[in-house]
């Protein structure tokens, strides 16, 4: 990873599981209520960027930002559907799928940049 791309990517992980970390722990923060709707928007989005690399970078952000909308809406309404509406459990679930956006990342992704290398 490149030092410029490092640079962004770390801080904006941090202060995504900063967000996560507050929002499950329900501490009482300003901080609070700009870190955890940064984690709802770029993990997802974050999940489906690193499927389209390679692809042009305009359409991968239009599309991450698209996804990063569907997969919020799609857990909200799932919870208001069930009647098991809970802030703590949208953002483990929100969690979850990016979790599985990036092990599908790896396994989709991975036989193809390590071929790259050599």
């Amino acid at each position: 990873m490149t030092g410029k791309r490092l640079a962004v990517t770390l801080p904006l992980a941090v202060a995504c599981a900063a967000g996560a970390v507050l929002a499950i722990a329900d501490v009482r923060t300003p901080l609070r209520t700009v870190l955890a709707p940064l984690f709802l928007a770029v993990v997802p989005g974050a999940g489906v960027a690193g499927l389209l690399r390679g692809r042009d970078p305009l359409t991968t952000l239009a599309v991450a930002g698209a996804s990063s909308l569907a997969i919020n809406i799609i857990v909200a309404e799932a919870m208001l559907i069930f009647d098991v509406w809970s802030y703590r459990a949208g953002v483990v679930t929100v969690g979850i799928l990016g979790l599985f956006l990036f092990v599908l990342r790896l396994i989709y992704r991975g036989g193809a940049s390590a071929a790259q290398r050599t």
